[in-house]
């Protein structure tokens, strides 16, 4: 299973390659498919370290859906600047991912129904700032096509901000007592260690990873509307589980998440390559989701 992903990953790029007659290991190509694998490797980030303390977040695609129309309004019909606009939604999708975590705390609610609250909540919300208009021609938008030998530079920056959750969640802390109380809550809280925080510290984490991807959003998008983060929910699940992230919390991969985005993207490369009818990639995705964690629960019920 180690070398598993990798594997998949390798070999499904390469049959793509050969199909593609080439064609996809050309640079513009290679730009395009990097530049939109950023959003599914936060997203699903943004979910990996909800699953790391044994909660969901049902409100990845509303409030990235939120927090990218508010920021294209404010750049494009309030004249704010991008990198305060960057600052904005980085701060207002932690703040949901805090009050996601406080209300779990305060009410004892599963984080399940409220996030299902709050999405249900955010969708309201986003509809009211942009209605069924889109935005476009805000400042940020010119970013998204900056690249490096095409490599795009957001992309670049989504791998650090990969590699920052890696660091905290190995090295640092909180992070070691996320994945403590994730992995036997009573064992965290006999140890001293405060699981309540530990909720509201990922549930905040959650939410500025869903900042940041709404950030890539307004950078690399034509325009932002109702339909941004709509179909992020699915994905969002699909990367840390497929990935090796544990349903019950306690256990995570960073590089298994960002393998796994890979690897879903190469099947959305491969409908556009063969003109699939794209509801048959929501069905394969969906059915290896539910492989994985059927397998998994067999492997652990044989433990």
């Amino acid at each position: 299973m180690k070398y598993s992903l990798p594997a998949v990953a390798v070999a499904g790029f390469a049959a793509l390659a050969v199909a593609s007659g080439g064609s996809l290991l050309a640079g513009p190509s290679m730009q395009t498919m990097l530049v939109y694998l950023a959003v599914p490797i936060l997203i699903g980030l943004a979910q990996m370290v909800a699953l790391a303390v044994g909660q969901m977040n049902l409100s990845v695609g509303a409030l990235g859906g939120f927090v990218a129309v508010a920021g294209g309004r404010a750049m494009a019909d309030l004249g704010v600047p991008a990198w305060l606009t960057v600052l904005g939604a980085l701060a207002l999708g932690a703040a949901v991912g805090v009050l996601n975590g406080v209300l779990v705390v305060l009410t004892r609610i599963n984080g399940f129904i409220v996030t299902l609250a709050t999405m249900t909540m955010l969708t309201g919300l986003q509809y009211q700032v942009v209605g069924t208009a889109t935005v476009s021609g805000y400042s940020l938008r010119s970013f998204g096509s900056v690249a490096i030998f095409h490599i795009p530079v957001v992309f670049l920056l989504v791998l650090l901000v990969a590699g920052a959750v890696a660091g905290f969640l190995r090295h640092a802390v909180a992070g070691r007592r996320m994945l403590a109380s994730g992995g036997n809550p009573l064992a965290a809280k006999l140890s001293g260690i405060s699981n309540d925080r530990s909720l509201v510290l990922a549930h905040g984490l959650s939410g500025l990873l869903v900042g940041a991807a709404a950030v890539v959003t307004l950078a690399t998008a034509p325009g932002v509307n109702q339909s941004i983060g709509g179909d992020w929910l699915l994905a969002s699940f699909a990367a840390p589980i497929i990935g090796g992230t544990a349903l019950a919390g306690g256990a995570v991969s960073v590089t298994g998440t960002v393998l796994a985005a890979f690897i879903v993207r190469l099947v959305d490369v491969a409908r556009a390559q063969f003109s699939l009818d794209p509801s048959w990639v929501s069905f394969v995705v969906g059915a290896v989701v539910l492989g994985t964690v059927l397998l998994t629960q067999r492997r652990r019920v044989a433990i």
